[in-house]
């Protein structure tokens, strides 16, 4: 068997050389350059695009991709020149369609041309640092079309006036203004900034100018406001439909210059329709377009916070400072309760609940309340009014929203230590009288101003609670032991009150009558034995006595009066006639309150137990009085209150002003020394500052007083004055 030879040949390189036709450059493209005239002719149907791309990478690969390049420039430019003729020649209204036209057919021209030149914008483009076939058909439309010196111009005024026309109340094609600034755009934000969008920036702020000054003035400030914002969402509602989505920011920004930003302060003070009338008439639709409108434009919302802010500390100082509003302290607090709810129900309807407008409502407040000096005890005689009897039957969510809205009113005083004093002389009087509407309303309130102020606050408060309870604790153990042993005489419930608790009201010793002073005596012994180291004094002005009566024709009632009533009224059991004299000097009650006891008694019609001789409204020291035979009244019960002013009377205000200031002292001293303690050495000025601040939850500390403190404390050698700065204090251990 004969072996096959093994044949060792390999091709290693083969070079064969093809001899190109001289003319094929030029055929070739002249095969392209046909095949563009048919494209933009519309006459692509009988193309071959296979056989076209064919050539076009054939003539990059044979390096005349320049030839081939610069021909698709020269064929585009020389169409794109006769599509400017003809758009030039269009007429009237047809100028536009026949541009977007002309516009549609490029883009579909470019796009067969594209895919025809694929190699060469993949290969020959890049390496050359050509512009790529599209963005080059654009360039080219833009030059030879838009920047066209006939139709430049031409376009510009078109659309401004299409949109002049809309604005004007004619009806537009949207359509094809968006295909229009479609293709600026398109052609790069440049050729839409610069040969559209400013100039229509322009000539709207020019077109606003006018329009704004025409409305306002014949407008009003809310009619003008309802117009303007028509106009603003008409422009924002016209970018959504044909413009650039950025040209939102620069339009509306013209518009809120030229109606909001220009007109501001002609509109906020617009007599009978600005910004104050709509405050006044809770004009909460317009209230909040005008700050939706104002918070566009810079200090827009400070713009209306100021001239709220004015207006509000003139109607609050107007309200304090009238004489027929301080006539009735609970009036007074409902107006300033009124007033807040109404600026509250406009923060939060019209205005956001803005906080810069929240803070300017609470400085408002706070500046007119502390305009009068009585504001906390007409805030406290408002809490009185409530919890006697202005809450009964109300739900407890009501109770407690009067309660917050109080207390709203409370954190603008600056004198809280002032209504504390109040507070409890008024608190201690529903206790004692039993008048408060329910204890747990009464805790709740305490709860409140012991969040709000801290538990020194309301530690004498709830210590006068403690006593109420110990007091019932107290009359049980009284009753269960051999002193209560009084026959037919009187019951007594008494009320044990700490002093350090309760408002130290001095009271002149009265003459009780003889069966009360029994049954006192067998208390205080009652007490004290069971109490060691404590001492009772009888707070005769404070009590008060359930007394049966008997007059003509045998008519029986049961009269509730005061301590001082019952002293007068027992001694008519032994006397027809009394004269003023003679009833002081037998019960010793305080002139001031004895008149008061007797105007109750004699000249209240329908309470009138006694007579007096000459009849008046006001009792002289020469009146007599006579036991009322004639009394009569459909009620068997007949409660007889004592006259007497709800406000303080002007030697009472001075005096509690003097208590105040007096318990300020100590405050003032106690902050002095904790700041020293704590940093040795400090100079006048800090000193004050920090005093300042650390008592302001409670009370403003005049500086002139907190020198005098300092003064004070000096003396006591709690400090001492540095020997070279005479301003210099420091700290002695």
């Amino acid at each position: 068997m004969s072996a096959q030879k093994k044949r060792n040949f390999k091709i290693e390189a083969f070079k064969h050389r093809v001899e190109l036709d001289p003319n094929y450059a030029e055929r070739t493209w002249r095969v392209l350059e046909h095949a563009i005239h048919e494209i933009y002719n519309h006459n692509a149907s009988g193309l071959s695009f296979e056989e076209l791309y064919r050539n076009a990478y054939n003539m990059v690969l044979h390096k005349y991709g320049e030839k081939l390049y610069s021909g698709l420039v020269n064929t585009m430019t020389g169409h794109l020149k006769e599509i400017a003729r003809s758009i030039e020649a269009a007429q009237g209204g047809f100028f536009l369609e026949e541009l977007n036209v002309k516009w549609g057919d490029h883009n579909k021209a470019l796009q067969m041309i594209r895919d025809i030149l694929m190699y060469m914008d993949r290969t020959f483009v890049p390496s050359n640092h050509k512009t790529p076939v599209h963005e080059l058909g654009l360039n080219l439309w833009r030059d030879n079309i838009i920047h066209s010196s006939k139709i430049q111009t031409r376009l510009l005024d078109m659309l401004l006036d299409l949109i002049h026309r809309e604005r004007t109340g004619e009806v537009i094609n949207r359509g094809l203004m968006r295909n229009i600034t479609k293709m600026l755009m398109d052609l790069g934000s440049s050729v839409y900034q610069e040969d559209f969008e400013k100039p229509f920036l322009g000539v709207s702020a020019s077109f606003y100018s006018v329009e704004s000054q025409q409305l306002i003035e014949c407008c009003d400030c809310g009619e003008y406001l309802r117009k303007a914002e028509r106009r603003l969402n008409e422009e924002i509602e016209r970018v959504s439909h044909y413009l650039d989505v950025k040209s939102e920011v620069k339009i509306t920004s013209v518009v809120e210059g030229e109606m909001i930003a220009n007109h501001m302060q002609r509109l906020v003070h617009m007599e009978n329709s600005g910004l104050v009338s709509m405050l006044v008439d809770d004009k909460y639709e317009d209230l909040s377009r005008m700050y939706n409108l104002f918070r566009r434009v810079p200090d827009g919302l400070s713009t209306i916070k100021d001239v709220m802010t004015s207006h509000l500390r003139e109607t609050g100082k107007q309200l304090v400072s009238d004489p027929e509003k301080l006539k009735d302290p609970v009036d007074f607090v409902q107006h300033l309760l009124d007033e807040k709810d109404k600026y509250d129900k406009i923060i939060s309807k019209a205005f956001n609940n803005d906080k810069t407008f929240q803070n300017a409502l609470n400085s408002s407040f706070e500046y007119f309340i502390n305009l009068n000096n009585r504001s906390p005890e007409f805030i406290s005689l408002y809490v009185d009014d409530k919890l006697r009897k202005g809450l009964k039957g109300v739900s407890e969510e009501d109770v407690e929203v009067v309660l917050d809205k109080v207390m709203m009113l409370f954190r603008y005083l600056q004198e809280k230590d002032v209504f504390e004093k109040y507070y409890k002389q008024h608190l201690a009087k529903r206790l004692l009288s039993g008048k408060s509407v329910s204890d747990d309303t009464e805790r709740s309130m305490i709860v409140k101003l012991k969040t709000e102020c801290g538990y020194q606050f309301t530690s004498k408060l709830e210590g006068m609670f403690t006593d109420m309870k110990t007091s019932i604790d107290t009359m049980q153990g009284f009753y269960s032991s051999q002193y209560s042993e009084i026959g037919d005489g009187p019951t007594l419930a008494v009320q044990v009150l700490t002093t350090g608790s309760w408002p130290t009201q001095p009271s002149a010793p009265c003459n009780l009558p003889a069966e009360i002073v029994v049954i006192c005596e067998k208390f205080r012994t009652y007490y004290l034995g069971t109490h060691t180291g404590r001492r009772l004094t009888w707070q005769t002005n404070m009590g008060t006595a359930d007394i049966k009566a008997t007059f003509g024709k045998g008519q029986k009632h049961e009269l509730n009066v005061s301590t001082y009533q019952m002293c007068i009224l027992m001694l008519f059991n032994s006397a027809d006639q009394l004269t003023y004299r003679e009833i002081e000097q037998a019960t010793e009650i305080p002139p001031s309150d004895l008149k008061r006891c007797l105007q109750s008694l004699a000249c209240v019609k329908g309470k009138n137990v006694l007579r007096k001789e000459p009849m008046s409204k006001d009792i002289a020291e020469d009146d007599a009085f006579y036991f009322n035979d004639k009394f009569m009244s459909k009620f068997f019960k007949v409660k007889i209150g004592t006259v007497a002013a709800q406000k303080e009377s002007e030697p009472e205000k001075q005096e509690t002003r003097q208590r105040v200031e007096e318990d300020r002292k100590p405050q003032i001293e106690a902050a002095i020394v904790r700041i020293m303690k704590s940093r040795r050495v400090l100079d006048h000025n800090t000193i004050v500052t920090e005093v300042t601040s650390q008592l302001q939850s409670r009370f403003l500390p005049n500086p002139v007083i907190i020198k005098k403190r300092i003064e004070s404390l000096i003396e006591r050698e709690f400090l001492e004055r540095d020997k070279a700065d005479r301003k210099l204090y420091r700290y002695l251990a």
